[in-house]
């Protein structure tokens, strides 16, 4: 009896985070040593920082297992890439999860963890793959930046000779930037124009700034550098000399993030500063500066982790790293801090004031840590985009060799087919989809018409979505109908449930849809897109198969509805 016991208090100890000595001074500023708000045991340690959205978090775990929990703590789906996996997990805006196996294989999976697809890599992720504006995701690999469109389609690939040393993040432009070991820092836009600066020095952090959007460049040394200032860097692969410098930081950066023209950055000595880029608005550009947990740590004579993330929102300064969190107000006021012992990964920090954390003990923790709570609109996808790519509407002026006549037109839609067939898409995308739309909505055969509906849906833009619904919902010719509907299934990102809503909608006034092709093109998009999305989007969906399914629709459409609502099981 003792034995068990004493095995039951060692496995306690073994799955509640220990928190470092507490002293009074400590509580009177701010630590917090509250229990867990809840606790779920994951089967794994926690391989990647918690991706935390739209009331659910999502971790990879070292067993090769992607877990998703509500915010609440309830399990919410278990996905096993049967294999071993990168410590990196990505959710986009729909909730797609994008990770990779050590093999090189690239998995999407759906919000309620259904495998889209997979696509080879010549190696596996080596950072967070980063999602754009319209659902194209940027994935890195060690000498190379892969991009694919939501549905798994390769629009472009680029390469370089040396690993990366800053991993990819998402610029003001919609585009990525990083560094690499050579210490050339690159800026990719997001159909693949390259802008390169060579540095003399190693950057320890890249920041992009809304001013001109630029790039900052944080160095080692604490001095700050723009890369970008004045230019049209998109057009230029040329060297650039030592940027203009800006005052130097009190320290060596090694985590910050922007907020309009201020930066937040926090020091390896565990010192978080606000900085101003308009450096004349205050000496030395430093707008406040005070200790986070990582100083505390220090103080009590430990050693600190040398990662760390940073957010910078409406309610203020947050640093994480695996050693703890802490919580700023924007004029620096620190309103919290807190220790964490035996953390596999850092930490990730929600919307809704929750800490949550994951130990080597194959624990998940969540921490109601502040009552604060970031406003969002509620709803089912993650925060909206930045910006615009202009994939959405044709864009004339990017059409420099509209075809002429017909021959001309066979060997234009011949080149664009070629280019999405072999994921060379790239720079030509703008002036591709603006071809595409122009010969869609204009006089031309319909069988050039149709080609281009498909190939539009191969490019894969969210953005072109609501443009192919509007022509879906005003063209009478059922082939050209057909083939939009099956384009916006061909795509996978239904923006805000537009595309199943519109479906459903002329499914059930007017006397409905009463052509077997059109209804067939429906059933297929419909199933699609509730593959894509998962639920709450595909109850609507299924309840499109199901009217799809009924006694008085033709028995073709019926065998498709029946056939799709199965798949769907």
């Amino acid at each position: 009896m003792c034995s068990f016991i004493k095995k039951c208090v060692i496995f306690f100890l073994a799955v509640t985070p220990v928190f470092a000595q507490v002293t009074d001074t400590e509580r009177s500023q701010g630590l917090y040593t509250g229990a867990p708000f809840w606790r779920q045991a994951v089967g794994g340690a926690v391989l990647s920082l918690p991706s935390v959205q739209v009331q659910s978090a999502v971790v990879a775990l070292d067993g090769g297992n992607i877990k998703a929990y509500s915010t609440s703590g309830t399990p919410m789906w278990n996905y096993s890439a049967r294999g071993r996996i990168s410590p990196f997990v990505t959710r986009s805006r729909e909730g797609t999860s994008y990770f990779s196996r050590t093999n090189g294989t690239l998995i999407a999976v759906n919000r309620a963890g259904r495998e889209l697809w997979r696509r080879s890599l010549e190696g596996p992720i080596c950072a967070r793959v980063i999602p754009g504006w319209d659902g194209r995701i940027f994935v890195p690999v060690a000498q190379g930046i892969y991009c694919y469109t939501a549905a798994g389609s390769l629009l472009w690939t680029r390469s370089y000779s040396s690993p990366i040393s800053i991993a990819p993040k998402l610029d003001h432009n919609g585009g990525i930037m990083f560094a690499l070991e050579n210490n050339h820092v690159y800026r990719i836009s997001a159909f693949g124009e390259v802008r390169i600066w060579p540095l003399t020095e190693p950057p320890a952090v890249l920041i992009p700034i809304e001013r001109q959007k630029q790039v900052l460049v944080l160095y080692k040394d604490g001095s700050i550098g723009i890369l970008g200032q004045a230019e049209d860097w998109f057009f230029s692969v040329q060297g650039e000399a030592r940027p203009t410098l800006l005052p130097k930081l009190p320290g060596s950066p090694i985590a910050a993030a922007s907020r309009g023209n201020n930066i937040a950055v926090v020091l390896d000595d565990g010192t978080a500063c606000l900085v101003s880029t308009e450096s004349a608005s205050k000496e030395n550009g430093i707008i406040w500066i005070s200790d986070s947990h990582i100083k505390e740590f220090i103080k009590n004579g430990g050693k600190p982790e040398p990662e760390a993330e940073i957010i910078y929102d409406d309610r203020g300064v947050y640093v994480l790293n695996k050693n703890g969190a802490t919580g700023f107000t924007h004029d620096g006021k620190r309103i919290w801090f807190t220790f964490l012992q035996n953390t596999a990964a850092i930490p990730a920090f929600g919307n809704d004031g929750v800490l949550y954390s994951g130990g080597k003990d194959w624990i998940l923790y969540a921490y109601k840590i502040e009552n604060r709570v970031l406003p969002e609109k509620e709803g089912l996808f993650g925060p909206p985009s930045e910006g615009s790519y202009g994939t959405g509407n044709p864009n004339p002026a990017s059409i420099h060799d509209f075809p002429l006549n017909e021959y001309e037109l066979k060997i234009k839609l011949e080149q664009i087919d070629s280019g999405i067939k072999s994921g060379r898409v790239g720079t030509n995308e703008i002036a591709w989809v603006s071809t595409l739309m122009t010969i869609i909505a204009g006089e031309f055969n319909l069988q050039y018409k149709l080609e281009s509906i498909k190939m539009l849906g191969r490019i894969g833009s969210r953005e072109t979505v609501p443009w192919l619904i509007n022509y879906f919902r005003r063209e009478t010719e059922p082939t050209l109908k057909s083939a939009s509907a099956k384009a916006i299934g061909e795509i996978g990102v239904d923006n805000e449930g537009t595309a199943i809503q519109t479906f459903l909608f002329l499914l059930i006034n007017g006397g409905g849809i009463k052509d077997e092709q059109v209804l067939s093109a429906i059933t297929t998009a419909t199933a699609a897109l509730c593959r894509f999305s998962g639920p709450p989007l595909s109850e609507t969906g299924i309840k499109i198969l199901n009217l799809l399914n009924a006694d008085n629709q033709p028995p073709i459409v019926r065998r498709h509805a029946q056939k799709e609502l199965y798949s769907l099981k």
